[in-house]
């Protein structure tokens, strides 16, 4: 599958359904006091940035003015500079104004998490380290801001408790041992990913020779983390989570791991400053 390909019509109608209930209700009652007539507006982004939200946006508008025309001039994925005109669109005045607050909440938090995630990439360039999300998103829009990191150019790790077995410390002691809570997962779901959260070398000692798809050590310093590489030996992917940040970034991924999973990327979401305002865009260029 395409990275950038965003979750299906049905979720993301969904997701903005919930939306507009939200900040619609029984209608929108300043929108109602104007002609609702023919008119044309422009969506800006005031800061540079990652792209990604065009299906939410879209959908949106299209919810309250099936008849809207919306003509891009960006992609998802793409990085924009402050000042570019995203997108023109044409329709009925009342709906571009009632469609304009959620549309861009939408884009804005998408564009932010892709933004934060493809700074989070460019730190890592040329090393082997992937970045992944995590499971600390926004209630409600997981699926979302998966898809954002996708656009930044990160990688999804599992998208909810039912699609990867993650063995961690609480699930390691009540199983009695770390070998024991292996076989018991692989005996379980022997078809599902399974990923193993180590604290100690001996720990990932044990991992190894009982067999996972991917150890997380997590919180190691930086020589632990090293001595980890060495005695992994690319035999089982490592994963580092935990006291991960930009200034920290360049050297764990230079350590030699193979991913770096990032709570922050969907979690600590700065939203792109974006408006949308009627009329043609400056300079009229229509």
């Amino acid at each position: 599958m395409n990275p950038l390909t965003p979750p299906s019509p049905e979720v993301v109608e969904a997701d903005v359904r919930r939306a507009l209930a939200e900040d619609v209700g029984s209608g929108d009652v300043t929108a109602a006091l104007l002609p609702d007539s023919a008119d044309s507006a422009y969506l800006l982004c005031k800061e540079d940035g990652v792209i990604a939200g065009r299906p939410w946006f879209d959908t949106t508008h299209q919810l309250l003015d099936p008849q809207v025309r919306i003509d891009w001039r960006v992609g998802e994925g793409d990085r924009i500079r402050a000042g570019t005109v995203l997108a023109t669109l044409q329709g009925h005045s009342r709906a571009l104004v009632t469609a304009e607050r959620t549309s861009l909440n939408f884009l804005q938090t998408l564009s932010g998490t892709a933004t934060a995630t493809a700074r989070h990439v460019e730190a890592v360039a040329g090393t082997r380290a992937k970045i992944l999300d995590t499971r600390k998103t926004l209630p409600g829009l997981r699926l979302a801001q998966k898809y954002a990191v996708r656009c930044g150019g990160g990688h999804n790790h599992r998208i909810g408790l039912y699609d990867a077995v993650m063995l961690k410390e609480n699930h390691i002691r009540a199983a009695g041992s770390l070998a024991g809570a292996i076989r018991a997962a692989r005996g379980a779901q022997p078809a599902l990913p399974l990923i193993v959260e180590v604290e100690t070398l001996a720990q990932l000692e044990e991992a190894l020779r009982e067999g996972c798809d991917r150890i997380l050590i997590d919180d190691f310093d930086a020589p632990t983390r090293r001595e980890a590489v060495r005695i992994a030996a690319g035999r089982i992917p490592l994963e580092v989570s935990g006291g991960v940040d930009l200034a920290t970034l360049r050297s764990i991924a230079e350590d030699g791991v193979d991913c770096i999973s990032i709570g922050g990327l969907t979690k600590h979401v700065h939203a792109i400053d974006l408006s949308l305002k009627l009329g043609p865009p400056p300079g009229g260029d229509a």
